[in-house]
């Protein structure tokens, strides 16, 4: 649509109008001397006196042009600009991480799927992950995997494609055969370092206990809670087992608690799809969405308009005069 930015501008449209009407015309004195030969002199010249002040008349151009140019230039003074249909832009408030353990022990082979067929852990955490993915289209996500140590796989990004594609070309013990729980999490708070975003969260799913890590998991939960990123965490090992495959049910309570998260145990695909079902609700998309129209500036069409009018009439009155003295000179030159 079209609209003026400052239409209160047009209000000074009838000033000329006052002006002539309250404003006295000009008048000038000079001095003069009387002689009592004057209309001798004006005959022998050849010049007829006039009566008062010679007043320049005006021409129909003149009071035609003359409004017609105020009123462009004051319709340009109000800036008349051309709204464009508004555009619509959706930032995420939310920046969500997920630090998967792959380490060897996610190949055991004791998952059942839905249907009731064993399945490798690994392969059952690619397709609940992938589809948690997948519904969230309101946050940014990033991916870490880690076993010896942790490994930063996709940054914070709205490509949820290509984050979906990681997960399914993970294998188990591409990061090495050990679990360094407290290293990933610390990577995961140097990425969270730069995000701007009010939300901060870390899904950690793993299924052993820590032992590669340099940073301790318990000291790495106290950072991140200073730095207010909330930590859930995921176990589907087996408690009961022992060495490094056992999972340590107390130390993913403990960094849950510390930063005001929840712990999470699957013993199958189905209970897994619940738990990051559950994620889903209690983490749900935020998103805020910036509107604004722009604007495309028309004053220079008027003033324009007022310019090429004004050049226009100087140029053919300019014309007309040559035009009216060019007989005249040939009357001349031929005498």
């Amino acid at each position: 649509m079209y609209q003026l930015e400052y239409p209160w501008l047009l209000a000074v449209l009838p000033l000329p109008l006052l002006i002539w009407w309250l404003v006295p015309a000009y008048r000038e004195e000079t001095a003069a001397i009387r002689i009592p030969f004057f209309g001798e002199v004006a005959d022998a010249a050849g010049v007829v006196p006039t009566q008062g002040s010679v007043i320049p008349r005006t021409n129909w151009a003149q009071r035609l042009l003359a409004p017609l140019c105020w009123f462009l230039i004051v319709l340009a003074l109000a800036r008349p600009q051309f709204v464009e249909p508004p555009i619509t832009k959706t930032e995420p408030q939310r920046d969500l991480m997920l630090a998967l353990d792959l380490s060897q022990s996610m190949d055991t082979r004791d998952f059942r799927d839905p249907s009731g067929q064993i399945e490798a852990r690994v392969d059952a955490v690619k397709q609940v992950v992938s589809d948690f993915v997948k519904r969230r289209q309101g946050d940014r996500v990033g991916l870490i995997a880690f076993g010896d140590a942790p490994y930063p796989l996709v940054p914070f990004t709205l490509d949820h494609l290509t984050v979906q594609t990681m997960i399914e070309d993970a294998l188990p013990g591409m990061a090495g055969p050990r679990t360094a729980l407290g290293d990933a999490i610390g990577l995961a708070i140097k990425m969270f370092a730069d995000s701007k975003a009010p939300e901060k969260v870390l899904v950690v799913l793993t299924d052993g206990n820590d032992t590669a890590s340099k940073m301790p998991p318990d000291r790495a939960a106290d950072i991140a809670s200073q730095n207010k990123i909330v930590i859930h965490t995921v176990g589907i090992g087996d408690p009961g087992a022992t060495g490094e495959d056992k999972l340590d049910v107390g130390a993913l309570e403990k960094i849950a608690a510390t930063t005001g998260g929840r712990y999470f145990f699957g013993q199958d695909q189905s209970q897994l799809e619940d738990i990051y079902a559950t994620l889903d609700k209690i983490t749900p998309a935020n998103q805020t969405t910036l509107s604004w129209r722009p604007k495309i500036e028309l004053f220079s069409y008027p003033l324009g308009a007022a310019l090429l009018l004004l050049i226009a009439y100087h140029l053919f009155a300019w014309l007309w005069v040559v035009l009216r003295r060019a007989p005249a000179e040939r009357v001349g030159q031929v005498s």
